[in-house]
């Protein structure tokens, strides 16, 4: 039997011995049984790409205990990390949605039912600069793509930006007061 042969009959045997007790162990741990699977076929794994068991002075049984105990515990941090991540992420959705509530609740239908509402937002824009007027207009309004703004009026894009955050930043002092239409007209 040549060395390969006798190597894979050896890790058949180790793995037919060692790998139900491995997952138990592992399973007590971190709960779902595809995860233990998964810690103790990586043991393994790794135990036949470092030749691991044809070092005799290898207690082979604390080596495998060892290995799974680490990767457990590699397991389970990720895992800590995760949900604490995904728990932050929740709650800032959930603070969000409660904005976002509170925001509707409050809302003033009335604004959008007074009959010189066009007029209001109109005369808002007209008070923009020209070029800073025509961008917006291109970029909120018709729905262009700054990029493309920059092409057809022959400028960069650095100043379409630049236009744009001055035209923000003079509608939301014309519109302080009407909210809603500043929310309307920047999304």
């Amino acid at each position: 039997m040549d060395k390969t042969a006798e190597k894979r009959t050896e890790f058949e045997n180790i793995y037919v011995a060692h790998y139900s007790r491995m997952k138990r162990f592992a399973q007590e741990y971190v709960i779902r049984e595809e995860d233990a699977e998964n810690i103790v076929q990586d043991v393994f794994l790794d135990l036949w790409e470092q030749n691991l068991l044809l070092l005799s002075h290898t207690n082979l049984f604390a080596y495998l205990f060892t290995a799974v105990k680490n990767r457990c515990i590699d397991f389970l941090r990720h895992k800590t990390i995760v949900q604490k991540t995904t728990d932050k992420l929740q709650d800032d959705y959930m603070k969000a949605l409660q904005i976002k509530f509170q925001s509707l609740e409050t809302f003033d239908e009335q604004l959008f039912s007074e009959p010189d509402i066009e007029t209001t937002i109109q005369t808002a824009i007209e008070s923009l600069p020209q070029k800073c007027r025509e961008i917006f207009i291109l970029n909120k309004i018709e729905g262009k793509k700054q990029k493309i703004i920059a092409q057809e009026l022959n400028i960069s894009i650095n100043t379409v930006e630049s236009q744009m955050a001055i035209a923000y930043k003079k509608l939301k002092e014309v519109l302080k007061d009407h909210v809603p239409l500043l929310i309307f007209l920047f999304i």
